[in-house]
C-alpha cells in the first residue's frame, strides 16, 4: 500500500518432540509424517486468502542444518556456548549482558519449575537454553552427525540460522505471538546478536491470544475450533478472514458465533455498496452534483495503518465511506466519473484487506436463470420469477430490481 517491497520468510519447524513421537509411533519417517501436516496448513492460508511467503524455508534442510552448526560453532568459539556432560550444547545466558531485554525480564529471578528435566542439572545455569540436543532413544532415526556428536537443533536456533540465511543478518520486522516473547525471541536475540555482533531485529510485531466466548480454547472445555470446522458451519473462508482481522493484533481476539454473523453482515454491506457504485459507473444519467469528489478521498484509511497497523481504525474509516457515498447515490449526487474514482480506491484497499469478491465472471448456467427471470418479468409471469429468483438464491446469487434493469450479484458469504 505504501509502495515498499518486502521479502517475507516463514518458517516451518518440522522437527521436535511431538513430530519424532508421531512419527515413531506411526513408523515411517519423519519427512513423511509432516508432509500432510504442511500441505494442510498451505490448504489453510490459502483458504483464508493470506499471501504465501516468499520463502517456506524447513528445519530438516541440509543447508540449515550446517548453518545452525556453524552458527552453534561460533558461539562455542567466543564463549557464549559450551557443551555439557549431558553431550547437549548450550547457550550461556549469563554472557550475553542483553538477554531478558526484550521480556523486560530479571535473570536473578529465573528459577527452576516442577517440569525441570533431569539433564537440566548439567547446564551452567538453570536458565541455559539448548542449541543442540545429544541423540538419545527416543529420536529413532531422527539426527544429524555434528562435532558434538549425533543429535539435533534446539528450537530456538533453528529460526535464526532460518531467519540469517534468507533475510541476512539484520531483520527489519519479525511477527509471533505474545507467548513467544520469552523465551523463544529472547533466545533468538541472543544466539544471532552472539554470532554477528549486529541487531537482529530492529521492530518486533506481537499478537495477543485468540479466544474463544471469552476462554482460552482448548479441547477440554468444548471451544476448540480448526479451520474446517467454522467452514462446515457453512461459513467462508472469506468471512473468518474478515473476522480474525478486524482488531488490532495487540489486543486479545475474541471468537465467536455471533461475530461470524457480524463478519458475514459487514461483508454483505461491502459488497452491496461496490454493487451500486458498479451500477452508478455504468449509468449514463447526470449527477446533481454537491456530492463528495474524489478530492476528499479518505486517505486516513492509510494513516490508520500506518498508526501501528490500526486495522480496527481503518475499517471504522472504511465504513464511514460506505455510509458517506451510500447517502450521496441516495441523493443521486454520484456521477460515473466520482463512481470509478471509488472504486480505484476499493482496489488500493482491497490490496492490503483481500476480503473482495473480485471481478469473478457470472457462471453460464447463472446467467441463463437470470435471463429466464427477466424474461418471465416481462410477461408478467410473476411466479415464474419468483420461483427462478429462489433458484438463483439457492445457488448463491441475489437479484435486484432496478429502473435501469435487473442486477444480479453474489450472495455475501459465498
Amino acid at each position: 500500500l505504501r509502495g515498499y517491497k518486502m521479502h517475507r520468510v516463514m518458517n516451518i519447524t518440522d522437527v521436535d518432540d511431538k513430530t519424532i513421537r508421531g512419527a515413531r509411533e506411526a513408523k515411517i519417517p519423519l519427512r513423511e509424517f509432516t508432509a500432510p501436516f504442511k500441505q494442510a496448513f498451505f490448504n489453510d492460508i490459502d483458504t483464508l486468502r493470506i499471501k504465501r511467503a516468499d520463502d517456506f524455508p524447513t528445519a530438516t534442510d541440509q543447508q540449515y542444518i550446517d548453518r545452525m552448526i556453524a552458527m552453534i560453532a561460533t558461539l562455542i568459539t567466543r564463549g557464549l556456548a559450551y557443551q555439557a556432560d549431558d553431550k547437549s550444547v548450550y547457550f550461556r545466558i549469563n554472557k550475553f549482558p542483553d538477554y531478558g531485554k526484550l521480556a523486560h525480564f530479571d535473570l536473578t529471578q529465573l528459577q527452576s519449575t516442577g517440569r525441570v528435566k533431569h539433564d537440566e542439572y548439567d547446564k551452567e545455569h538453570i536458565g541455559d537454553f539448548a542449541l543442540w540436543k545429544a541423540w538419545d532413544e527416543e529420536d529413532g532415526a531422527v539426527g544429524w552427525e555434528s562435532p558434538w556428536g549425533r543429535g539435533r537443533p534446539g528450537w530456538h536456533i533453528e529460526c535464526s540460522a532460518m531467519a540469517t540465511a534468507l533475510l541476512g543478518d539484520e531483520i527489519d520486522i519479525h511477527c509471533g505471538g505474545v507467548d513467544n516473547i520469552f523465551p523463544h525471541h529472547e533466545a533468538e536475540i541472543a544466539q544471532s546478536e552472539g554470532c554477528t555482533g549486529k541487531k537482529f531485529v530492529r521492530y518486533w510485531l506481537h499478537c495477543a491470544h485468540l479466544l474463544v466466548d471469552g476462554q482460552k480454547m482448548s479441547k477440554s472445555l468444548g471451544n476448540f475450533y480448526t479451520l474446517a470446522d467454522v467452514l462446515e458451519k457453512g461459513y467462508t473462508g472469506r468471512e473468518i478472514r474478515y473476522a480474525l482481522m478486524r482488531v488490532h493484533y495487540r489486543a486479545p481476539l475474541n471468537f465467536t458465533w455471533d461475530g461470524m454473523e457480524e463478519a458475514r453482515q459487514s461483508l454483505g454491506r461491502i459488497d452491496d455498496w461496490l454493487m451500486r457504485l458498479r451500477e452508478c459507473s455504468a449509468s449514463v444519467s447526470l449527477a446533481k452534483g454537491n456530492g463528495r469528489q474524489a478530492g476528499s478521498l479518505p486517505y486516513t484509511f492509510e494513516e490508520a495503518l500506518d498508526d501501528d497497523l490500526n486495522i480496527s481504525a481503518a475499517l471504522g474509516f472504511l465504513f464511514e465511506t460506505i455510509r458517506e457515498t451510500n447517502r450521496a447515490m441516495d441523493r443521486g449526487e454520484v456521477d460515473p466519473a466520482s463512481a470509478n474514482v471509488w472504486l480505484n480506491w476499493w482496489e488500493r484497499v482491497d490490496s492490503v484487506l483481500a476480503i473482495g469478491h473480485g471481478e469473478d465472471e457470472i457462471p453460464a448456467e447463472i446467467s441463463q436463470l437470470a435471463r429466464a427471470r427477466e424474461q418471465a418479468r416481462l410477461a408478467k409471469d410473476w411466479r415464474k420469477s419468483d420461483e427462478l429468483r429462489n433458484e438463483l438464491n439457492a445457488r448463491g446469487w441475489e437479484t435486484r430490481d432496478t429502473k435501469d434493469g435487473q442486477k444480479i450479484t453474489r450472495r455475501a458469504g459465498t
